[in-house]
């Protein structure tokens, strides 16, 4: 969690996926648990602090505000509801493709007083549009708008990171790792599953349609890589030697500058972070945060190992041998708690490797939701089949080989929005989101 403001999403995501809670107040759970969100992000920064632009990578809070509530507006009163445009003068303003990040500070933004009441209207009036649905369905686009809005507070999250200043943000540090430490790593065995999903009423466009794919055996890390692993890379030299950096990633490290991941630097021989506005030691145990698919390939090689493929990621999350089938969950299709993950903002940082045995997959391997998101070593194409719906801005014009897939869910992504089916794209040299990996390497033949 955030503030005290903002209730702990385990107590509402408890209920949020089971069978037997209706469509629709499942929808007015997810929406409402975001919504607590999101103002608990920016109820805790006065005005001037939420429309500043603090890092050209980002929007002002502001903005994720209003759009949040004209994507909101545009798809469930308009859409779903079939009525007229509140502010139809907002759909330019707020059009994430029209305008870059780097761009909207000079727009004509609603101010925070103005979002927040826009945002409240739209949010009545999308109350009754549920309520007025005679038969909501599988009430789709309700969840698309909840999961839109819970990754836009992801995206604010990691604004938050950016700031400058002292910190506003608090929560409990995860609990210490259990002593059963996993295998260094885990053998997911050879041959096919079912990759993608077909049944997931929630489920985005590009997690469909639900298709086989043979995966070779191979051995993958049990955990996330930590920092303490990411510091022996550090210390080996891993930033000067370019034959572990793919050639546009050393171009990369060599025009910015890198030395370690992003928000640390040395103070004698400690590493120190900063952390939402406070700086601390790096925690060695703690899988290693907001490092680029560069750095993670490049640790990657250096280890003798590589980057698992979004393939090798989803069987070894979903794959159960012993049924054939492919779970919700790398646990099950029982809803995520805090003992499975470490998901929702309840904490804000990773929990340290080997944490959550509750939630290991059939493989043995720990942590495949939450704590970091995982780079994989895939682009971001569609699967056999793919159609664009509802709109081809989701997902299909991101198509190619300029974006990285990333996998898992981090300690800041909402229960509503994580699954193991769940795909998540970023360019290769980002580091401002919560992402980490894990690294696997083939199985001997034979």
């Amino acid at each position: 969690m955030t503030e005290d403001t903002l209730a702990p999403e385990g107590a509402w995501e408890s209920a949020i996926e089971t069978t037997a809670v209706p469509v629709r107040e499942r929808a007015r759970i997810a929406l409402s648990a975001a919504r607590r969100r999101t103002l608990a992000l920016t109820d805790c920064l006065p005005d001037t602090e939420l429309t500043a632009q603090h890092s050209p990578l980002m929007s002002p809070l502001v903005w994720d505000l209003g759009h949040i509530g004209n994507q909101e507006e545009i798809w469930l009163l308009r859409r779903a509801g079939g009525r007229p445009p509140l502010r139809a003068d907002l759909d330019h303003l707020y059009d994430a493709f029209r305008h870059p990040r780097a761009d909207r500070p000079a727009l004509p933004l609603l101010s925070p007083r103005q979002a927040r009441r826009y945002l409240a209207t739209v949010r009545d009036h999308a109350f009754d549009v549920l309520a007025a649905t005679p038969h909501p369905g599988d009430g789709f686009l309700f969840g698309m708008i909840a999961q839109h809005e819970q990754q836009h507070d992801e995206t604010m999250l990691a604004t938050h990171q950016l700031r400058s200043g002292p910190a506003v943000l608090d929560a409990p540090a995860p609990p210490p790792a259990p002593g059963d430490a996993p295998p260094p790593e885990v053998l997911v065995p050879g041959g096919p599953f079912t990759m993608g999903t077909d049944t997931d009423p929630w489920a985005l466009d590009n997690e469909r349609p639900a298709h086989r794919v043979h995966v070779p055996a191979f051995h993958l890390d049990s955990t996330p890589v930590t920092n303490a692993a990411y510091q022996r890379f550090i210390a080996d030299g891993g930033y000067e030697e370019p034959r572990w950096w793919h050639p546009d990633g050393w171009l990369h490290r060599t025009r910015e500058g890198l030395t370690a991941p992003a928000f640390w630097h040395r103070d004698g021989a400690t590493w120190l972070r900063r952390r939402f506005g406070s700086t601390e030691p790096v925690p060695p145990d703690e899988p290693v945060l907001h490092v680029s698919w560069y750095e993670a390939d490049a640790y990657a090689r250096w280890a003798g190992r590589r980057l698992p493929t979004e393939a090798e990621w989803e069987k070894a999350a979903r794959h159960d041998p012993a049924t054939g089938a492919s779970r919700t969950y790398p646990w099950g299709d029982t809803t995520p708690g805090p003992a499975h993950a470490n998901l929702g903002q309840q904490h804000l940082q990773p929990a340290p490797a080997g944490s959550c045995p509750a939630g290991a997959a059939p493989c043995g391997a720990r942590q495949l939701l939450g704590d970091v998101w995982e780079w994989t070593a895939s682009d971001f194409r569609p699967y056999p089949g793919f159609a664009a719906h509802p709109y081809r801005e989701y997902s299909e014009v991101f198509f190619g080989s300029r974006y990285k897939v990333l996998r898992g869910g981090s300690f800041a992504t909402g229960q509503v929005a994580c699954r193991a089916t769940f795909r998540n794209w970023d360019l290769p040299e980002r580091r401002q989101i919560f992402a980490g990996f894990r690294t696997c390497r083939s199985a001997e033949p034979g």
